[in-house]
């Protein structure tokens, strides 16, 4: 499929769906950092952008694309955030849903934190999907069962024109793994030590974990250990055993691949690296995508043999 990226960031969504065979053609973003990096990566062009406000479509219509992909900023509603929708940063969902709907390419693939179910904007943003004719299929995937080894939980809203809402939630289940994938499944002893630093949000919580067990959720800081810090309850060592990731350490949990360049300051690095969706659950996504029309249901819901033809092997 044809596929252009909105919200792109530095290619995480991106360079999952390439992975697994859809044509990315285009992205957007509005950070000069970030789309600096995802040139650096990517043979396809990347439009720096203001998304909040577009009235023009144009500019997405004439790449034709089959799917728009993307993950609009989430901080409004993260838990890492101020959880205040009143910021205006959520209101780029709704952004993004408009311009679904006035190009209505005959999908789309949206990314979000889990606490975008409980907001205002996401309903808005239903109600202008479905106006559009959109079927809808929602679902909250754990990162760490998708082939990352890092528990994230995110909230995924696919939709095809036409089809019934929930259209291809039974694939999100079947394709999952039994366990979570841990650092030391993905990464074996690469990382060099057996303990590191993830600092908590706050100190009732621990700040030390293992690599036989999934990372938390990489956020876009990186701290070094305190030197006041005191060892949590939970933590599975002494604080002296332990040192932070990398900033590369901390792409590798995010499933970029090592030959992926980072360039810009450390801060803005750490930001691409925590706000990206990882790779793998980007592929993931795409996977089931591609089986559910391979599977032939699709076709039963309206979808062209065009389509069905682009994921004949």
């Amino acid at each position: 499929m044809r596929t252009i990226d909105l919200f792109s960031g530095c290619g995480g969504l991106s360079l999952g769906f390439e992975t697994a065979g859809f044509e990315i053609v285009s992205a957007f973003d509005k950070w000069k950092e970030a789309c600096n990096v995802y040139t650096d990566n990517f043979t396809h062009p990347i439009f720096q952008i203001d998304l909040s406000d577009v009235e023009d479509v144009g500019q997405f219509k004439e790449w034709k694309p089959d799917i728009i992909i993307g993950s609009p900023p989430c901080q409004d509603f993260s838990s890492a955030g101020k959880r205040d929708e009143s910021l205006g940063r959520a209101d780029l969902t709704i952004s993004y849903a408009r311009i679904v709907s006035k190009v209505k390419p005959e999908w789309f693939l949206m990314e979000n934190v889990e606490r975008i179910r409980k907001s205002r904007v996401l309903q808005e943003a239903f109600l202008i999907l479905k106006k559009s004719g959109y079927g809808l299929s929602s679902v909250v995937l754990d990162a760490s069962y998708c082939g990352v080894p890092q528990t994230r939980k995110r909230f995924i809203l696919l939709g095809h024109l036409y089809s019934s809402d929930g259209f291809i939630d039974e694939y999100y289940v079947r394709n999952q793994a039994n366990t979570p994938m841990t650092v030391y499944d993905y990464l074996g002893v690469k990382l060099g030590c057996e303990f590191y630093y993830r600092h908590p949000r706050s100190y009732a919580r621990r700040g030390i974990f293992s690599i036989y067990e999934p990372s938390p959720t990489i956020r876009g800081v990186n701290r070094p250990i305190p030197k006041n810090y005191k060892r949590h309850e939970g933590d599975p060592c002494d604080p002296k055993d332990a040192r932070p990731l990398t900033t590369q350490e901390r792409s590798y949990l995010q499933t970029f691949p090592e030959d992926f360049k980072w360039t810009g300051t450390k801060t803005s690095m750490e930001q691409m690296i925590g706000n990206a969706v990882p790779v793998r659950l980007g592929k993931y996504i795409a996977d089931c995508l591609s089986q559910y029309v391979r599977d032939g249901t699709s076709e039963k819901r309206g979808i062209g043999k065009r389509q069905l033809e682009l994921f004949e092997i």
